[in-house]
């Protein structure tokens, strides 16, 4: 079946989000998160595209990019390209690491290029990596907030102050916009969840995680759900119950 076309924005801006193939992780430690980074600025330096805000999460990425007078989807394959190229050497792999095509949506209203930039600086709070949107340090939240050594403010800054822009971006939302969680078609492995279990919980193994105290728990199961996870695979995998981990699960 042929695929269908994307859709073309009439503002030039795209909401984009890569994630990796069955859910995987694509960011292991800070160097690589730091090097997929250095390539975005490498590339809107050399196309003069905008990029309007960026969050990486462990195993999806979210853009939000103005073309300018380049296509969108030559800008995201040269990108995932050199990243994909220096991540496979870097952990002696080969083959794809990004799932399918990247997933795009339009932004063509005010309203929406606001709600958009809001959602995806929410990203790290709404999974439970972070207590703060400053203590987050890879997304383009800190960009506005401080001083930008490339992220496009501008435009943002056209409607609001830097400290409206900080009120705006701490609203509690429900906002909903390209949200992996509604497109899952698969489950993460268990050793990826193991990975992001041990990582999140700061522990080696799962005697340590059972002698957490709750409220670190609960924080680890929520990102270890919001990143794919079953219910039923966390609790084989941590040994907690079933039902204490719906019970996370329905407060994330």
């Amino acid at each position: 079946m042929p695929r269908c076309a994307r859709l073309k924005s009439k503002t030039g801006i795209y909401h984009i989000m890569l994630r990796g193939i069955n859910q995987q992780q694509i960011f292991e430690d800070d160097e690589d998160n730091l090097k997929f980074i250095s390539i975005l600025k490498e590339y809107k330096e050399n196309f003069a595209f905008k990029v309007i805000a960026y969050c990486l999460m462990g195993n999806h990425i979210h853009l939000l990019i103005d073309e300018c007078d380049n296509d969108i989807g030559d800008i995201i394959k040269k990108i995932g390209t050199k990243f994909v190229y220096w991540y496979n050497t870097k952990y002696m792999r080969i083959g794809h690491l990004f799932q399918d095509r990247f997933k795009s949506e339009v932004v063509e209203s005010d309203e929406y290029l606001l709600t958009v930039v809001r959602y995806i600086h929410q990203n790290p709070l709404k999974a439970g990596i972070c207590d703060n949107l400053n203590n987050y340090k890879f997304s383009s939240y800190l960009q506005y907030a401080n001083e930008s050594d490339f992220i496009d403010t501008e435009l943002i800054f056209e409607y609001m102050s830097k400290e409206r822009f900080i009120e705006f971006n701490q609203i509690d939302t429900d906002d909903k916009c390209l949200d992996i969680s509604n497109d899952l078609k698969y489950r993460i492995t268990d050793e990826i969840v193991q990975k992001l279990m041990y990582k999140h919980a700061r522990c080696n193994n799962v005697t340590e995680f059972q002698a957490l105290d709750k409220n670190k728990q609960e924080k680890c199961i929520i990102i270890l759900h919001k990143n794919g996870a079953s219910i039923r695979q966390i609790s084989r995998l941590t040994g907690i119950s079933r039902r204490a981990i719906e019970n996370y699960s329905n407060q994330s």
